[in-house]
């Protein structure tokens, strides 16, 4: 039985962004409780007859797609580590929420879920961060992250019913990813892999299957205001758990050898010269060794205490993607 208003209608949801990675299994876990409508700047691959093209960036192509709708989804986002130009971060990021609240204020929308990020509060740092931790985002990517969130308290802070779900998600991995994630299993899947570092910084991560049940799960819960979760399953890997957990899907040994951390940052240095200079774009760059290496653990207590239940542990979850896509 579907979600319903007081007038016991089905309620009406919009996943803006939601013809990838997280849209696709994101709207049928929302499909048997809401009306769902996707919106994206490509047509789903999956849900295209329920797909309208839109971009955020432009109010117009979207704005009187809103009326009757119950809450909005934001997926969309420019989150690549090597987007260019720079100022896309901002446009997409920033500035399409800004216009995704406008389009809501236009037709009395007043529930939004925003899916932002881990990368605000920075790398390595000295204790994992909670929700309520000051931030200090290392790219511009967490940067304008933080900035649509500030935007986003601004707005429900007007009052009249307003509420938002914030998701701070750490990395998010799955059947179907084509991210950091699957390139870095694909390296280790391939043999082609060489570990940088010592191996034991830890790594907060989540499986997309439990993400999605997340938010249905928050979804389908009363809250006022603005509601900010990070989100992780436990417990954390350290790399070399992940790596192992890949050698183990092989039914290989791990090989021992291994690259400095310094050998590994100057040789990166040189692909970002390289990509200055030539403009082109490498799977090598500096900002990828140093999240690589970095300890990105988050605190999951506030997730932890709202009862939720994760219908996959990580390792099932690594499993999962590893026997559908390798």
């Amino acid at each position: 039985m579907g979600l319903g208003s007081d007038d016991g209608e089905i309620m009406k949801c919009v996943v803006i962004g939601g013809s990838g990675f997280i849209g696709s299994r994101l709207i049928p876990e929302l499909q048997s409780a809401y009306d769902v409508v996707n919106m994206d700047k490509v047509k789903s691959a999956l849900f295209g007859e329920m797909t309208h093209l839109m971009d955020v960036r432009n109010p117009d192509s979207f704005s009187n797609l809103l009326q009757g709708v119950d809450t909005v989804v934001l997926l969309a986002a420019e989150h690549r580590d090597d987007v260019t130009p720079v100022s896309l971060y901002h446009d997409v990021n920033v500035q399409g929420m800004r216009n995704v609240l406008a389009a809501m204020n236009q037709h009395g929308v007043r529930r939004i879920v925003f899916t932002s990020t881990v990368a605000l509060y920075g790398l390595d740092t000295s204790a994992p961060p909670k929700e309520c931790d000051q931030v200090d985002p290392f790219n511009e990517y967490g940067r304008s992250k933080w900035e649509a969130e500030c935007v986003l308290q601004e707005w429900v802070a007007q009052g009249d019913g307003r509420s938002a779900l914030v998701l701070r998600p750490s990395v998010i991995f799955g059947e179907g990813n084509r991210g950091n994630v699957f390139n870095l299993l694909k390296q280790i899947h391939s043999g082609k892999f060489l570990m940088i570092g010592d191996g034991r910084n830890q790594k907060s991560m989540a499986y997309i299957g439990n993400v999605v049940a997340f938010i249905r799960f928050m979804l389908e819960t009363k809250w006022e205001g603005v509601e900010i979760f990070n989100y992780l399953d436990t417990p954390d890997f350290d790399m070399n758990t992940l790596v192992s957990e890949v050698y183990r899907f092989k039914g290989e040994a791990i090989p021992k050898l291994r690259i400095p951390y310094g050998v590994g940052i100057t040789v990166s240095q040189l692909f970002d010269l390289a990509a200055t200079v030539t403009g082109r774009k490498f799977p090598i760059s500096s900002i990828r060794i140093k999240k690589f290496c970095a300890n990105t653990m988050i605190d999951g207590a506030k997730l932890n205490a709202t009862g939720f239940v994760r219908p996959f542990s990580l390792v099932e979850g690594l499993q999962k993607m590893l026997k559908a896509e390798f």
